[in-house]
């Protein structure tokens, strides 16, 4: 038994926040930002727009492109670093505003930009072992909560948004592997410290992150686990037709893309506009490629994604 993706959906929040607003907010400049990150715009989630709002358009949609009902999802995950709250998991409250009755389970994957990835292949194996037949794996964000806007270095690159799909199983190969790694000896890299203690916040509730380290610990990692999985699928680098990187910037997708030996022209690029949506990019990127048709039947599509823990990984599939 495998698993493949039959559907795919994406969300934006109507709020647009572009490099010339954020000029008036912080010391910097349209030029600036988007020369060392290719970012032009990021979407911003209103007042009371939750992350489990995101998640549900995103899911309607992939739901409709799929042709799936609520009684046919049994697994709902939902990777995210920005939850509705501290519990229940903002899979349980998706599964409810789904309206899903099934009774599968419904739970959160914490991995930060590589949630989607860690959350793909969780789901996927769920479904090998028979555990779940359908399942709705999501990555949605609500990141300019933990913003700065005061810290030109972080305020300026991330945004709100969330991408989902439907993965189902089937007796053709879709999912064809998946390798992930994690090393905790680097979380101070990239970080939000605050918790909840006794009824206050202890620590800083804002984003911290150390770009330059962030930027060199990510290409050599991301080379290498792509390395890892093609070895194991004794595949190369010829044989994908397009990778759907974590949208994070474009410097580090160019770098690991040169790498790989792969040209920009099968590199799936959405950071313009949305910037870095964590969890969220990968599925985002995705969708626009499967909707604008790019992505077509048989073709191999390869995702990876770096994110703070540390965390890294990438799965590998037929489409």
């Amino acid at each position: 038994m495998y698993s493949r993706i039959i559907g795919t959906g994406s969300y934006l929040p109507e709020k647009v926040l572009t490099n010339y607003d954020l000029e008036k907010i912080v010391d910097t400049t349209h030029d600036w930002i988007f020369t060392r990150s290719g970012i032009a715009e990021r979407h911003v989630a209103a007042e009371q727009e939750l992350t489990s709002d995101l998640a549900l358009q995103a899911s309607l949609r992939a739901m409709e492109m799929a042709g799936v009902k609520p009684e046919d999802i049994d697994l709902v995950i939902v990777a995210t670093t920005t939850p509705d709250q501290i519990f229940p998991s903002t899979a349980c409250i998706l599964q409810d505003k789904l309206g899903i009755r099934t009774g599968g389970a419904a739970f959160d994957m914490q991995a930060v930009c590589g949630g989607f990835v860690f959350a793909l292949n969780t789901a996927d194996l769920y479904i090998r072992a028979g555990q779940a037949r359908t399942a709705l794996v999501v990555g949605a964000e609500a990141l300019t909560r933990l913003l700065d806007w005061n810290d030109r270095s972080t305020c300026v690159l991330f945004g709100d948004g969330a991408g989902a799909v439907i993965l189902q199983a089937s007796e053709t190969p879709g999912i064809l592997g998946a390798k992930l790694h994690s090393d905790g000896r680097h979380r101070g890299m990239l970080k939000a410290d605050a918790r909840i203690g006794h009824g206050k916040i202890e620590g800083s509730p804002f984003m911290y992150m150390d770009g330059q380290a962030v930027f060199k610990f990510a290409v050599k990692v991301l080379a290498e686990v792509v390395d890892e999985l093609l070895a194991d699928l004794k595949l190369g680098y010829a044989d994908i037709d397009w990778l759907v990187p974590h949208q994070a910037n474009i410097r580090i997708i160019e770098a690991t893309a040169k790498k790989l030996g792969l040209s920009m022209d099968k590199v799936v690029l959405t950071v313009a506009q949305h910037g870095n949506t964590s969890a969220g990019s990968i599925p985002l990127a995705l969708d626009s490629a499967v909707r604008s048709g790019k992505i077509k039947p048989g073709q191999k599509v390869l995702l990876e994604a770096v994110g703070g823990g540390f965390v890294w990984g990438a799965v590998l599939l037929s489409w």
